[in-house]
């Protein structure tokens, strides 16, 4: 009794205002342990592709649902799934078992998720329920989260603004940390140690914990640490590594009447800036140490292979910290529910560009967000279920002692209510909702000149502004938006269910795009932005059909979504078309905005025969198709018709045997091979020579995989993983590093940066 109350009331400690669901107790109904529920022993999750249908899903504004029955698209990724799958980071774990999820990369620990070809500013990030504040909008960093430290995450595919606000026009990724779920008052720990052979990344994690029917705390740590990776085309590519330390910590207190949960985190990576220099006839990469007119391509120094095989990083090189700290909190209040949340998060982020002041930082920004929200889930009535909000933010962000200023300081405040219902009977469900958010973003002027004693750029205040330019204009801004959604699942028989959902999301313009003006030191990019901007509203239609029998598992979907006022980057060029760049090759864009449509189709098939036991052969495909509607580029194709950043048709293909052993030691043994196939993308933007054409590309990879025991209870598993096992050399569609090239060719018919080659990889998971 006392375990289900615990289960039961742990998980009501989500965050309410971004929407929430918990899984239900099969007998009280009321939520069960607060994180993602775990398949019981009869669940079908045992069995690859099932636990995306039958899971049940917390992202949401009202109780749990399985998948299946839920009219928004949501794809849920259980610990297992993220255990056995080795990647570079998390985003790139994710990716790999979630069709219609992407990222864009800058190496091998920058990744950025893209949903159905939208990211950036439009995908929002949450982490435990918090939305991830750390200037999205930037190329050169990846998610501030401890990989291991994620327990389960899930994806909505579509306009999720009804649940968030605005940044969710695209989709959520959801990640939750793990939580302990055993009551015995013992101490519990488990231990992770993985090493990956191409870019020598070694990592180490552990996680204590000890709860028993009223208290809990649990402990996460983690180190990661790589240099540069490696590919048959390059070589050593310069400046990729990184030095990644995280820490946090959870306490809780659970009673009959509620929940409290307070929780920290902290973030700490040293990351590698690539930039693409290379010597012209070698094409040995070089590195900058001059400043100014006095650096040139042709004056820079070849890397010795001693650095390039180096874990010391470069001087040219940024540091990213995060720092969190938020309490979740669920009572009942008569036969309803209520929620409250409130969290602060500072972003600090440091990218050192001075060769000749290693110490002097380029851009020191320094962001603090708080958020907020309280929800109220009225007792069910007639089989409707209700559910009533508000949540937002306020951000401050500040530039410290830098000499590069591509965005003003500015202050921001969100605020957004809104009313949610879901009614169900026999084998439908219907839901929908509506919701109003405001948005307030103020800036600062802010004066900038020349240091005398330094020969760097520096900020100036007033009255003492004497040779100083106004590089930023005073910023007021309001900006307001409407978000709709309506959906319907059918269960139409016992194994086949439908679901349709039309969605109207509410994105406003961010900073960048508004007000950016200057160089992005990390991002080698020269921004300008746009005053007269107004907020992107997406229009999306979801349909969506799905089928469990048994030996085969089933689904398949497809979407189309407009964007009206949709904002993009455009690079400026002079009067012979060729590009505004400044003495170091720093290219200048400008946002621009215009309609946009995309549309595309997801889908899955696992076939795993109930009297083959361990066996499963699993198969996703994904397709996206992007539009840049504005009337000049009509029936343009590559000239400026197609967006950018869209990936390519791609099929993911698996077959795994899992053996169960009589053998005291080796309780399972298990075998994976995996075929990656990346169609050639045609449909790019070649305007302005902006994107370039990315023939097609197929990955091989094999992992073999064991469960030793060490006691009754405990277990170790070991995982050995060989990516992309024939060596393949190729260039992803979605690589910024494949656009990193100071010239138009090159000796060895190769331009810009290859993606990673072989990869051996070796992963330890040792529970205590």
């Amino acid at each position: 009794m006392i375990r289900t109350a615990l289960f039961r009331v742990t998980g009501m400690l989500l965050l309410f205002a971004h929407g929430t669901l918990l899984a239900q107790d099969p007998v009280s109904g009321y939520p069960m342990a607060g994180h993602p529920a775990k398949p019981g022993r009869n669940d079908s999750a045992r069995l690859p592709g099932i636990d995306t249908l039958n899971e049940v899903v917390v992202t949401g504004v009202s109780r749990a649902t399985l998948a299946r029955k839920s009219p928004i698209a949501i794809t849920s990724v259980s610990s297992r799934a993220i255990d056995r799958t080795v990647e570079a980071n998390i985003i790139d774990a994710l990716v790999k078992n979630v069709p219609g999820l992407n990222a864009v990369k800058t190496g091998p620990n920058i990744s950025k998720p893209f949903i159905r070809g939208l990211g950036y500013n439009r995908v929002l990030t949450l982490y435990d329920g918090i939305r991830q504040e750390g200037q999205q909008w930037g190329d050169e960093h990846g998610i501030e989260v401890d990989a291991y430290a994620i327990d389960k995450a899930e994806v909505i595919k579509g306009p999720a603004s009804l649940l968030y606000g605005s940044d969710a026009v695209a989709g959520v990724v959801s990640m939750y940390p793990a939580i302990p779920d055993e009551k015995d008052g013992k101490l519990h720990g488990r231990l992770l140690s993985e090493y990956q052979s191409n870019n020598g990344l070694t990592g180490n994690g552990i996680r204590l914990s000890r709860s028993d029917p009223h208290w809990l705390w649990v402990i996460r740590g983690s180190y990661r640490l790589a240099k540069n990776y490696t590919n048959r085309i390059d070589g050593r590519v310069y400046n990729t590594g990184f030095a990644e330390k995280n820490l946090s910590a959870t306490t809780g207190y659970v009673s009959a009447w509620g929940a409290t949960y307070l929780n920290a985190t902290l973030y700490d990576n040293l990351q590698g800036i690539p930039d693409g220099s290379r010597d012209s006839l070698t094409r040995k990469f070089t590195r900058q140490i001059y400043e100014g007119a006095r650096d040139t391509l042709t004056n820079r120094p070849i890397v010795p292979d001693a650095v390039l095989n180096s874990y010391t990083l470069s001087p040219l090189h940024q540091h990213i910290q995060h720092y969190r700290v938020y309490t979740n909190n669920h009572y009942r209040l008569g036969n309803g529910e209520i929620d409250a949340t409130v969290g602060f998060q500072q972003n600090i982020r440091r990218e050192y560009s001075h060769p000749t002041a290693p110490e002097q930082a380029g851009l020191y920004v320094r962001l603090n967000t708080i958020n907020y929200g309280v929800r109220y889930i009225a007792p069910e009535f007639s089989g409707v279920e209700m559910t009533v909000g508000v949540n937002g933010m306020v951000q401050d962000n500040k530039s410290k002692e830098a000499t590069d200023f591509p965005i003003p300081d500015y202050r921001l405040s969100d605020l957004g209510g809104y009313l949610y219902g879901k009614w169900a009977k026999d084998r439908l469900v219907i839901s929908g909702g509506l919701r109003y958010d405001s948005r307030a973003l103020n800036g600062k002027a802010l004066y900038t000149g020349i240091d005398p004693r330094t020969g760097f750029g520096r900020q100036m205040s007033l009255p003492d502004t004497a040779g100083a330019s106004m590089q930023f204009s005073v910023l007021h801004k309001q900006f307001t938006g409407l978000s709709v959604s309506a959906g319907v699942a059918f269960q139409l028989t016992d194994n086949i269910s439908l679901k349709l959902n039309i969605a109207r999301g509410y994105r406003s313009p961010n900073i960048t795009e508004i007000a950016s003006n200057g160089l992005d030191p990390g991002a080698h990019i020269i921004y300008l932005g746009n005053r007269n901007f107004v907020p992107e509203f997406s229009w999306q239609q979801d349909l969506g059909i799905s089928g469990d029998f048994r030996p085969v598992t089933v689904s398949f979907s497809v979407f189309n979504n407009n964007v009206q006022h949709y904002i993009y980057l455009e690079q400026l060029t002079d009067a012979q078309g060729n590009p505004l760049t400044d003495a170091q090759g720093n290219k200048t864009f400008q946002y621009q905005q215009a309609s946009a449509q995309l549309y595309g189709a997801e889908g899955l098939l696992t076939i795993h025969p109930v009297d083959w036991k361990g066996f499963s052969y699993t198969n996703t495909i994904a397709t996206v198709y992007g539009f840049n509607k504005k009337s000049e580029y009509r029936n343009k194709g590559n000239a400026g018709e197609y967006l950018p950043f869209i990936p390519p048709l791609q099929w993911l293909s698996s077959i795994s045997q899992e053996w169960g052993t009589r053998c005291k030691l080796f309780a399972s043994l298990r075998a994976k091979a995996e075929l990656e196939y990346n169609a050639a993308q045609h449909r790019f933007l070649a305007l302005y020579h902006s994107e370039t054409f990315s023939p097609a590309y197929t990955l091989l990879s094999l992992s073999a995989a064991t469960t030793m025991l060490y006691d009754k209870k405990h277990s170790i598993q070991l995982q050995v993983q060989v990516n992309n096992l024939l060596d393949r050399s190729f260039q992803n569609n979605l690589s910024r590093l494949k656009y990193f090239e100071y010239y138009l060719q090159s000796p060895s018919g190769h331009l810009g940066m290859y993606n990673m080659g072989r990869n051996i990889c070796v992963k330890i998971v040792c529970p205590f």
